[in-house]
């Protein structure tokens, strides 16, 4: 133990003479640190925003989506598919039928068809470009949204093909201030609408921000507005969550039926695997477990990212440490002159390298925490639901790094001046 307070004190000494190189040492392993701290607070704020996002819209929420049939299997076929969608290719098969057959299922307590598109509106002169939530009354159930002004438009209006708008609280404050906006009227494509309420503030959802969406009566927007017959999702409120994986199969069954697809030969292996079918059917807690599976992923490469650079780091304090021997060599004659043993210096110069690094360490945690409540805050200033959250093992593993590329990168120096 006297050794090792011993080493300390020359460490902390050797320090304050060579403050540059000192400096230049801790610099490379403090990124590296830093790093790991950013890495585990992103995941745990894309998990807070993802569960986030399956609370707004219901763990009991089954969604069916369109997508475009693709060949290959698995992410390959994902991202087939979404360049395609990309491109502009369309899927317009997901209709009223499915819709339909689908509400008559007996685990499906209810459902909504939704169409979705970016329009401009105006009111008074002034011009918005906002998406268009056009969808049933069952909506406001199913979602669990709710109004602050007025109220939701119903199901018998959206049978009628009533020109009724529901503004998000962000597009109302863009319009009319202070104002109320009840029987007020704004145009989607010249459309006359006619304002019978306000959503309440909700935030954004991934890259959806419901505050900037408007609410519109989806048989309303496909015939009066776009002109068309089809959805692109239909969401399914369940009553009993244990049947979830018999229910989705039942929609498959359904929709396949109804858009003449042939049930695959193979059976399916995770969400992505849809092959000729030109829809997607997932519950919300299964997307989460698999973005989750995805961001384990991630964050496992950008930790070896990550240790890349705190190898690079290394490396620098193993350079900096040798030429500290070698400008050092005097004083390791004179203390082996007075009875130091060889253990006693690589001790001491080992003791060096690992203070280098937990200075290092400790700088890069600060910095990691720093830069992590920023995005935090940049992140929910924008609307997100973004926690910030560090969990322990991101302290546990900058700290081992630390310590462990101490030792490491401090061994063969530590050994030349003994």
């Amino acid at each position: 133990m006297n050794n090792i307070i011993s080493s300390l004190e020359l460490a902390l000494n050797a320090f304050k003479s060579n403050k540059t190189r000192t400096a230049l040492a801790i610099l490379g392993v403090t990124i590296g640190i830093s790093s790991i701290i950013i890495v585990f607070s992103a995941g745990e704020g894309i998990k807070s925003l993802l569960a986030d996002q399956v609370e707004s819209f219901g763990a009991d929420v089954v969604q069916a989506e369109i997508k475009i049939p693709s060949s290959k299997k698995g992410y390959a076929g994902e991202r087939q598919s979404a360049m395609s969608l990309l491109q502009g290719a369309q899927v317009t098969t997901m209709k009223s039928d499915d819709l339909k057959d689908i509400l008559e299922l007996p685990n499906v307590a209810d459902a909504y068809g939704l169409f979705m598109t970016q329009e401009q509106i105006t009111y008074r002169g002034e011009i918005e470009n906002t998406i268009v939530w056009a969808t049933s009354a069952s909506f406001i159930d199913i979602d669990q949204a709710g109004v602050d002004e007025g109220r939701f438009f119903s199901d018998a209006e959206n049978r009628s093909l009533a020109q009724v708008i529901v503004l998000g609280s962000g597009i109302k404050e863009k319009l009319f201030g202070d104002s109320d906006p009840i029987d007020r009227t704004i145009r989607v494509r010249n459309v006359r609408f006619r304002v019978i309420g306000v959503m309440e503030e909700r935030g954004s959802i991934m890259t959806f921000n419901f505050d900037d969406m408007i609410y519109v009566p989806v048989r309303t927007l496909q015939k009066r507005v776009v002109g068309v017959d089809y959805f692109v999702n239909i969401l399914a409120k369940l009553h009993n969550m244990d049947f979830v994986d018999e229910t989705m199969e039942e929609m498959r069954g359904i929709m396949r039926e109804n858009h003449n697809i042939n049930p695959p030969d193979e059976i399916r292996e995770s969400i992505f695997d849809t092959g000729k079918d030109d829809f997607r059917i997932v519950s919300m807690v299964e997307a989460l477990e698999a973005f989750d599976q995805m961001y384990s992923t991630i964050t496992l490469v950008l930790l070896a990212i990550v240790a890349i650079s705190l190898i690079v780091g290394g490396v620098g304090v193993m350079n900096v440490m040798y030429v500290i021997v070698n400008e050092r060599t005097p004083e390791i004659g004179l203390r082996k002159a007075v009875g130091a043993k060889n253990n006693d210096i690589m001790l001491q110069f080992l003791v060096e390298s690992v203070l280098i690094t937990l200075i290092a360490g400790v700088i890069g945690t600060v910095m990691g925490i720093l830069i992590s409540w920023g995005v935090t805050v940049g992140a929910t200033s924008a609307g997100f639901s973004w926690n910030f959250a560090i969990p322990i093992e991101a302290f546990v593993t900058a700290l081992l790094f630390s310590v462990v590329f101490g030792i490491a990168f401090g061994l063969y120096p530590a050994r030349k001046a003994a």
